[in-house]
């Protein structure tokens, strides 16, 4: 059943005629029942608001995620907690924080607060934007739900701002993590000349889309290029965070929990494989020790953990010296 509080704010809507209370109010009992697993509940409540569209035409419900059926948005399993980053304490605290306020939001609304719910994650690629979308759905038991630009994005004029709206009225009715990827693509700076008019007026929407999502809707979005986001973007989210690559020590606390999972001794301490291993990133510190388990399992039995470490450090060295910009 609903909580209390909701089923008053659905009676003081429908007595005032507030119409858009109304509508956020059954959106919210919509994603607590569906996150009950009252799925056929939860389906005839957005059924009464489709019907009741102010337009007379029903707004539509994105229900594909798969992309070979055309969705706006597919749906990933979290697997991964915040536990299995490495992130300093400017990252971790407020992100934990934002975590405890959604977990404990029925009391922050008993005091006429609502939880945070809006992150903007900017820094260079390959340093877990997208994984901290992932360990926050994952802390919060809530599916996580990424925006697919190639469906969203069309060529005709009007086409992008209302396939926007159809992914936000599907996301509001559901508690979850909604994830814009390479956010720059839709948000980019209105005072760009080179931009036109059809790019300015998705902007536009787009921030209107997001003031208006509920907070049991937890919108995180990622850039590479925070110079290219249009200045208004900046002031809707209450969490601004950047993830900057791995430092020394984080590389070394890396493959001190590598040397756990491999269950014996590298024969290289962590500290010295920090120090040569060339990379610039968190992804490629995963491929180099996914790298070194291939070869170690194929070399079973008779295999040299630490043969095989030095092989692999000559080879990345080698690799980083013939890539810009990938050296130590």
């Amino acid at each position: 059943m609903p909580r209390a509080d909701l089923i008053v704010n659905l009676v003081r809507a429908g007595t005032q005629g507030d119409q858009r209370t109304f509508r956020s109010t059954v959106e919210a009992i919509a994603a607590e029942e569906r996150a009950k697993r009252h799925t056929h509940l939860a389906d005839r409540l957005e059924e009464n608001l489709r019907q009741s569209a102010p337009s007379g035409k029903a707004a539509e419900l994105v229900r594909s995620f798969d992309g070979g059926h055309g969705g706006l948005l597919y749906e990933v399993e979290p697997r991964r907690g915040l536990a299995s980053m490495f992130l300093d304490g400017e990252i971790a605290t407020p992100v934990r924080e934002l975590v405890e306020e959604q977990q404990r939001a029925d009391l922050l609304r008993s005091y006429g607060i609502e939880p945070r719910h809006r992150v903007l994650l900017q820094g260079p690629p390959g340093n877990g934007k997208t994984t901290l979308a992932e360990g926050i759905a994952f802390e919060l038991m809530v599916p996580l739900f990424v925006v697919r630009y190639e469906a969203v994005v069309g060529s005709y004029l009007g086409e992008t701002s209302g396939r926007l709206k159809r992914l936000f009225d599907f996301a509001r009715t559901h508690q979850c993590v909604l994830f814009f990827d390479e956010f720059d693509t839709l948000g980019k700076e209105r005072g760009d000349t080179h931009e036109t008019g059809e790019i300015k007026r998705v902007v536009s929407s787009l921030l209107l889309q997001i003031d208006s999502l509920p907070s049991h809707v937890v919108v995180v979005t990622a850039t590479n290029h925070a110079e290219l986001l249009d200045r208004a973007v900046w002031r809707r989210f209450q969490l601004r965070l950047t993830l900057s690559p791995p430092t020394t020590a984080q590389r070394a606390a890396w493959f001190e929990r590598f040397e756990k999972a491999m269950g014996q001794s590298l024969g290289v301490s962590p500290k010295t494989l920090a120090a040569r291993l060339p990379v610039q990133n968190f992804s490629d510190l995963e491929q180099f020790c996914e790298d070194v388990q291939r070869r170690y399992v194929l070399a079973l039995p008779s295999t040299d953990l630490k043969r095989i470490l030095t092989e692999r450090l000559q080879q990345w060295k080698a690799r980083a010296g013939s890539t810009p910009g990938d050296g130590p």
